[in-house]
């Protein structure tokens, strides 16, 4: 844009102009300028927030388990090929975009107004990954507080450590069980129970024969979930500049802090050298299986949080002239390292708990909760001073979820608030908005926290925010971009921001490779789909309204953009050709009148095109 001769620009409610641009009239029917939008106060702000929200439970629950599963070593190289391929080309596309347009998930996407429905997609499934996600940050939070009230009620021993509570049952066995760490292990096959699995089923989530069993609220549970909630929204409520904020730079270090710790202790444990053994020990004919070149692309999208529109609102924060190309390769090295990292972290502990077991680290060896719940408490509960090394842990779930939080509320309220018109705006409309989103949250939340909660947890988990609705996004965002908007042309409004051209690779990803990769994990997911079951005490098999439930939860996404895209080819009146060229010419804000127009030869000629809250600016630059 900041280059084309004889393309026109379209502008909302051209308010106001810089001094040495002609003066244009005042929309119809506009009687408030919206407000100047907010910039980090520093650009460190962006980078920690950044950080925060994309290095976050799934670099160290997820990573080091697939890298395990998926060859050791060799599957750095699949790993770092779809970072190249898709991860870092999106990623940065979704900051430059944000910082380009200054606008949320919803707004941003003026940039092509026909597929405006990929921003409400984005909303949908950030919306539900704040539902269910700080359910997580609970159950982190409550076993912190049991670890600290056990260690002083029995004098430093972890109530998950041994049997003889209340809510062990009589299979409860506190010696060497095999595989008993696992989540999803079938419970019932085994004689006995570890007292770490009864403390996550029994006292932890009190969990019931199914969905069709909600049983009652969690009492400690839904405690722990006000306070996360609270602490969310004191954070967020005034804006990227408040106070509040300045807990990213907490969150996002201390965990790097606490890792380090964790390493450092794990090193020193017997078995620990034959765990990093098993996490890096190349096997190099997985590289010819599928599955593995597939999971290596979903954590990819996973843990770069592509697709959520949240990294679009961080970068709307950005000045103008910021060089988000530089930050965008930055933060995704951070991301993958960290991932990498964690690994050595992880397996350390899992070799020191298969060497006091007897074992393989194989049978020990898990992912996802099962991992932070179970198979990590069971570790720690082996170590010298166990409540120490416990809290320390758990602080470090607290902050990887918090930050993500965070971010996700703020990229969700960032979207609603820029689609409010400036005459219903109001003083307080920020903290009535994150409360609002809070409060919602929260009700939807008391239907995880009951003794049925934790299928309902899954659900959420496995439908709302899957890998499916992630590559749906991110194809279309790279197809839109390249295809429909130009990738040439997106590059050169890049380039107009941070005073360079970015590599012309990132344009080839747009246009080809990013797409492929994308369709081609999508279909894999489709066909390798399973019916969700989850497996704790026993194996429980979702029943069809409950998978019609989750399959109404990925639709709900994946079918805003056609539908709003066939709604606005619908109503427009003209020939189809015309409507087309009418829906995908961009709609651009202020602030690119008053870069563009600013040392322009020639002034905008005020145009009207239909529509009389828009004018048309010709040859501005």
């Amino acid at each position: 844009m900041c280059q084309e001769e004889g393309a026109g620009l379209v502008a909302e409610d051209p308010l106001r102009l810089p001094p040495s641009a002609p003066a244009l009239p005042p929309s119809p029917g506009a009687t408030t300028s919206p407000p100047p939008r907010e910039t980090w106060a520093r650009q460190m702000d962006f980078i920690m927030s950044c950080v925060g929200f994309a290095v976050g439970l799934g670099n160290v629950w997820r990573f080091p388990y697939l890298c395990y599963r998926n060859g050791g070593g060799v599957f750095l190289i699949p790993y770092l090929l779809m970072a190249v391929l898709g991860g870092v080309p999106i990623f940065f596309l979704e900051i430059s975009l944000g910082q380009f347009m200054k606008a949320g998930s919803l707004s941003a996407w003026n940039i092509a107004p026909l597929f405006k429905g990929l921003g409400l997609a984005s909303l949908l499934i950030v919306f539900y990954c704040n539902t269910y996600y700080v359910l997580v940050l609970s159950w982190a939070l409550f076993y912190l507080g049991s670890a600290v009230a056990g260690a002083v009620a029995s004098g430093g021993d972890l109530p998950w450590a041994t049997c003889g509570h209340s809510w062990n049952s009589p299979a409860c066995h506190d010696g060497p069980l095999g595989n008993s760490s696992h989540s999803n292990s079938s419970q019932s096959d085994a004689p006995f129970r570890s007292p770490v699995l009864e403390f996550w089923e029994n006292r932890v989530l009190g969990l019931s024969g199914g969905l069709e069993e909600p049983g009652r609220l969690r009492g400690d549970l839904v405690l722990c979930l006000v306070v996360c909630w609270a602490l969310v929204y004191f954070c967020v409520w005034k804006g990227i500049r408040s106070a509040g904020k300045q807990v990213v730079y907490v969150t996002a270090l201390l965990p790097y802090v606490v890792l380090l710790a964790l390493l450092v202790r794990g090193a020193m444990l017997p078995g620990a050298a034959t765990g990093v053994r098993f996490y890096l020990q190349p096997d190099w004919a997985q590289l010819a299986r599928p599955q593995v070149w597939i999971d290596a692309g979903t954590q990819i999208f996973f843990s770069y949080a592509i697709g959520l529109g949240a990294l679009t609102a961080l970068g709307s924060y950005n000045r103008f002239h910021n060089d988000c190309y530089r930050d965008s390769l930055l933060l995704a090295v951070i991301n993958s390292g960290t991932s990498f990292f964690a690994g050595f972290v992880v397996f350390c502990v899992l070799g020191f708990m298969a060497h006091e077991q007897g074992t393989d680290v194989g049978p020990v060896a898990d992912s996802g909760p099962g991992l932070a719940f179970i198979a990590y408490p069971r570790a720690v509960a082996l170590m010298p001073v166990a409540p120490l090394w416990a809290a320390l842990f758990f602080i470090m779930l607290l902050m990887l979820g918090l930050d993500s939080q965070f971010v996700g509320v703020e990229g969700f309220v960032t979207g609603i608030l820029d689609v409010v018109p400036p005459a219903y705006q109001f003083r307080f409309q920020r903290e009535v908005m994150v409360l609002l989103c809070c409060l919602v949250c929260f009700c939807i939340d008391l239907s995880m926290v009951t003794e049925g909660g934790m299928y309902v947890f899954q659900l959420f988990d496995y439908y709302s925010a899957s890998g499916t609705t992630l590559l749906w996004q991110a194809f279309w965002e790279s197809v839109i971009i390249a295809w429909v908007y130009g990738a040439d042309r997106f590059l050169d409004d890049v380039s107009c921001m941070i005073g360079y051209r970015p590599s012309r690779w990132m344009k080839w990803c747009w246009m080809v490779l990013t797409p492929l990769v994308c369709l081609g994990i999508f279909l894999f997911h489709a066909a390798s789909y399973r019916p969700l079951t989850y497996g704790g005490r026993h194996t429980y098999v979702y029943p069809w309204w409950a998978e019609a439930v989750g399959w109404g939860l990925t639709l709900s996404s994946v079918l805003c953009l056609p539908s709003a895209a066939l709604a606005q080819l619908l109503l427009q009146p003209g020939p189809l050709p015309q409507r087309w060229r009418r829906l995908t010419q961009p709609v651009f804000g202020l602030h690119h009148l008053e870069y563009k127009v600013r040392g322009a030869s020639g002034g905008p000629s005020p145009v009207e095109d239909g529509n009389t809250k828009a004018v048309i600016l010709e040859s501005i630059m």
